[in-house]
């Protein structure tokens, strides 16, 4: 199976999915264009591996616990042309890939973004704190380093080409819960193309250990401006050092 001539690779990273994660799986195997599925166990739930069995998806296990640690793996696992990152929790649509796909063959990386109205299902968790919060920052980013437009540091679905990854993956350190903003943060300074579009936002199967607690919500919010803010202040140097790899 291919897309425009180019293979997709799908990773899904996951802790506490294991009531969602066939399901999304299975979502992604009925589109007929992703030749093939990573799941990222990190440290998952009892009967995650269960879930995981019946299906297409390859299992890979990696011990150090984060979000952004399960991530990172999954990318240097994937093979494919084109690699899609999504949060196997039931809030992402899987056909939305059809439009991230349909933006890289332009772009280096689509990211998907969670803050558009309307794209904002009934019970999804994004009431008005995490909305404005995740659309703040976001401009923040987009001030600081003059992007396109951006509304959206928290949204984990993503495509991008793989050799944006190739240039990127050596320079994304950080393993917890702020990955996402790293991510957009080192491909902005390493002047990929990026682009971001609205994708369909759901309510959670289970509960978050994130944004299910506002409090976390807001200390891992602080905690975004401050690295966007250090990239802001060290981009030509890690410029420097994305153009010439030792």
């Amino acid at each position: 199976m291919v897309y425009s001539g180019k293979t997709v690779s799908v990773v899904l990273p996951t802790y506490n999915e294991k009531d969602s994660i066939r399901t999304t799986i299975r979502a992604f195997e009925s589109l007929g264009i992703v030749d093939e599925i990573i799941v990222v166990n990190n440290n998952a739930a009892d009967g995650t591996s269960a879930e995981v069995a019946p299906t297409m998806a390859r299992e890979v296990f990696e011990p150090v616990q984060g979000y952004g640690a399960a991530i990172k793996r999954g990318f240097r696992e994937a093979i494919g042309d084109y690699v899609c990152l999504c949060e196997p929790d039931g809030t992402f649509e899987a056909r939305d890939i059809l439009k991230l796909l349909a933006y890289v063959e332009d772009v280096d990386i689509a990211y998907g973004s969670r803050t558009v109205h309307e794209f904002i299902w009934h019970g999804a968790n994004m009431g008005f704190f995490l909305r404005f919060g995740n659309w703040s920052v976001a401009k923040l980013m987009e001030v600081l380093f003059n992007t396109n437009s951006l509304s959206d540091v928290g949204c984990t679905m993503r495509v991008a080409r793989r050799s944006a990854l190739d240039v990127i993956l050596p320079h994304l350190t950080v393993d917890g819960s702020h990955f996402g903003p790293q991510m957009m943060c080192v491909s902005v300074i390493a002047r990929l193309r990026i682009v971001q579009i609205p994708v369909n936002y759901r309510s959670r199967v289970g509960s978050s250990s994130v944004t299910g607690d506002l409090w976390v919500a807001a200390k891992l919010g602080v905690t975004m401006i401050g690295l966007i803010l250090g990239y802001r202040l060290r981009a030509r140097a890690l410029r420097r050092a994305i153009q010439s790899p030792a």
